[in-house]
């Protein structure tokens, strides 16, 4: 979502390659060097990491100004990317996390999402910046592990933050499906041409 998001944001459009992770080809695996998505292949480069593509994208083009944001923009994205996702992953798949407390975990992502809801103004910043972009979907991800508990939660600013995000043309645009690529298929491109 993040690295589709900065792609159409800066109006980079790529050859879309949707990969099934249970089932790999052999020519995603050849480039990835961590056989993740997302994965995008450059001229002169491989980034497998969401927020090193959002980066990349948005240093090709930002019309919107993305990139532009106060120092603190990354330390909210570094927190997310970190101890967030590592309690998002803990609370989302616990049963993968056997010697995790989950609960302990729930508690951990909580914190930070009253944290994060107090500096919510509407934005993290005065406008929308790569920091609302790049953590926006992670909070979709626990928001939606139980979301009426997270609906009940003491968080107005994050809940309309969250809610503006889910209703967006953006939003719609980046979530549509599209079929596994397979060698020798027609390129599908995204975002695609209006």
């Amino acid at each position: 979502m993040r690295a589709r998001l900065a792609l159409l944001q800066s109006g980079t459009r790529v050859e879309l390659r949707e990969v099934v992770l249970r089932d790999k080809p052999e020519a995603f695996l050849a480039v990835s060097p961590t056989a993740t998505v997302p994965c995008l292949t450059t001229a002169d480069s491989v980034i497998d990491d969401s927020i090193d593509i959002m980066r990349w994208a948005l240093g090709q083009r930002d019309p919107q100004h993305r990139l532009d944001m106060p120092e603190a923009g990354a330390e909210w994205i570094a927190r997310c990317d970190g101890p967030f996702k590592h309690a998002l992953d803990c609370t989302k798949y616990a049963t993968r996390y056997p010697d995790e407390d989950a609960d302990a975990h729930r508690a951990d992502a909580s914190a930070f999402l009253a944290e994060l809801d107090r500096a919510l103004s509407p934005w993290i910043f005065e406008r929308p910046t790569l920091a609302d972009y790049a953590i926006l979907p992670f909070i979709r991800q626990f928001a939606f592990i139980d979301k009426s508990l997270f609906d009940r939660q003491p968080w107005p600013n994050l809940h309309r933050w969250l809610e503006t995000f889910l209703t967006s043309a953006e939003f719609g645009q980046i979530m549509q499906k599209y079929p596994q690529g397979h060698e020798g298929d027609a390129p599908t491109y995204f975002p695609p041409q209006d």
